[in-house]
């Protein structure tokens, strides 16, 4: 496999930073030459902060692709899938440029990413950045464990990553989808602590599986089963954010193949049998884009 993108399958980390950016049109030959020494980039930060555990990845967006490497396209590559029902939306906000920094120091990825944008600053516009952190325990602004049924060891690349036979020329490479989620605190606080629980599935302190969840508990709706009765699984990189006036998820999903995203979502959304996680109900999507993060070997080879 080629040598992919440390950040796609980083551990868990105590502090995040996202920098989404549109690339200015024209500029793509440029883009190409600075995602070919962005891992560079990343190396020697890492390295001089060795004790912050840093890693990163870049990821370019599908409706960009194509003008910034028009001579190969990812075998299945495709565009947020924009969904809507009666009472909740998935709403597609198509970006650029996504890169993921983490590390287990604010300051150092407040560093890392200055020099990010120096280095790209003439080629790109940078739209939006979210700082997240890890709360408590690993846990979601809402109380609950974010990802707990997420691969382990070398299953994280088994599921994040395009294999050699799947896809020769964009191995090591993974399908990333990201929602920037704000949870209705104030609604979610109201409910009684059995009531949070029936909602997500799981017993709040303990992270346990309810003995019977409802059909539409978040536990449900995202943990599916696909063919030969084998799990529907992603890789989940998600992070709380927020300020003392709004707070949220930054959900990121990292995967060999964008289906296993497109089919949780529609499941979550209700469109396969009616009924939606309830936890939408509380929490909303304002953003959703799609992006390919290639290998390393794929940026060096075409900057």
């Amino acid at each position: 496999m080629a040598k992919f993108q440390r950040g796609v399958i980083a551990e868990d980390n105590l502090h995040s930073l996202y920098l989404i950016f549109k690339i200015h049109a024209g500029y793509e030959p440029r883009i190409r030459q600075l995602l070919a020494e962005f891992n560079d980039l990343i190396d020697a930060f890492s390295d001089s902060y060795s004790e912050a555990e840093l890693t990163g990845f870049a990821a370019i967006g599908t409706k960009r692709w194509s003008s910034v490497y028009p001579n190969d396209k990812p075998k299945h590559l495709t565009d947020f899938p924009n969904l809507s029902t009666e009472y909740h939306n998935a709403p597609a906000t198509p970006y650029d440029l996504f890169i993921q920094i983490r590390s287990d120091r604010a300051d150092v990825n407040h560093l890392t990413g200055i020099r990010i944008c120096q280095h790209f600053s003439d080629a790109v516009f940078l739209l939006a950045q979210v700082k997240g952190f890890r709360y408590l325990d690993g846990r979601d602004l809402t109380g609950f464990i974010v990802a707990s049924d997420n691969p382990h060891g070398v299953k994280r690349k088994k599921v994040a990553l395009v294999d050699e036979l799947q896809d020769p020329v964009f191995s090591g490479g993974s399908y990333i989808h990201i929602q920037r989620y704000r949870h209705l605190m104030v609604s979610w606080n109201e409910l009684s602590e059995a009531e949070q629980e029936t909602i997500i599935g799981r017993e709040k302190s303990a992270n346990h599986r309810l003995a019977q969840p409802k059909i539409n508990s978040h536990l449900n709706k995202t943990q599916l089963i696909g063919e030969g009765a084998q799990p529907i699984e992603l890789l989940n990189q998600s992070m709380p954010y927020g300020t003392m006036l709004m707070q949220g998820l930054f959900y990121i999903a990292c995967c060999r193949s964008p289906e296993p995203f497109t089919q949780i979502l529609a499941s979550r959304m209700g469109l396969n049998d009616n009924s939606y996680d309830r936890l939408l109900d509380y929490s909303r999507a304002e953003t959703g884009a799609a992006f390919f993060a290639p290998s390393v070997d794929f940026l060096k080879q075409n900057g």
